[in-house]
């Protein structure tokens, strides 16, 4: 079992950050939890484009594709391999989406992949069906 510890995060300027997924990562807002390590949390999304879609970050605050670092980047690429593979076990997704915002387009400035995976016959299920569904 990993040891939580608390990430404080400052800007260049050494102001504290008020970060949603820094908060995820100390534990202080719940996430839906589908695996994580020393490097990474992937959790689903509430407000999901798809069943499953999944949100991987690194427990390292980057802002966006040109601050991560490549030990992390990698982190982050093999952890979605771990969930595409999760996902594919559980349900019938036929394809996945792997996408990344950087700049005014990235709504949380924490750098972060999303896993969408892809339907034929798409159905919108509650989050937390889809987490017991994804965790048995």
């Amino acid at each position: 079992m990993i040891e939580e510890k608390v990430i404080l995060i400052y800007n260049k300027y050494g102001d504290k950050m008020n970060c949603i997924f820094c908060k995820i990562i100390n534990g202080e807002i719940p996430s839906y939890t589908l695996y994580e390590d020393e490097y990474v949390k992937c959790f689903l999304d509430v407000n999901p484009v798809a069943d499953a879609h999944t949100l991987i970050i690194p427990k390292k605050h980057f802002v966006d594709v040109n601050d991560i670092d490549n030990e992390y980047l990698l982190k982050v690429f093999e952890a979605s391999r771990k969930i595409i593979s999760l996902i594919q076990d559980k349900t019938d997704a036929d394809g996945f989406v792997l996408t990344q915002n950087n700049g005014s387009v990235e709504e949380v400035k924490h750098y972060h992949l999303h896993v969408i995976p892809n339907y034929k016959n798409k159905k919108k299920t509650d989050v937390e069906e889809v987490f017991k569904m994804l965790t048995k």
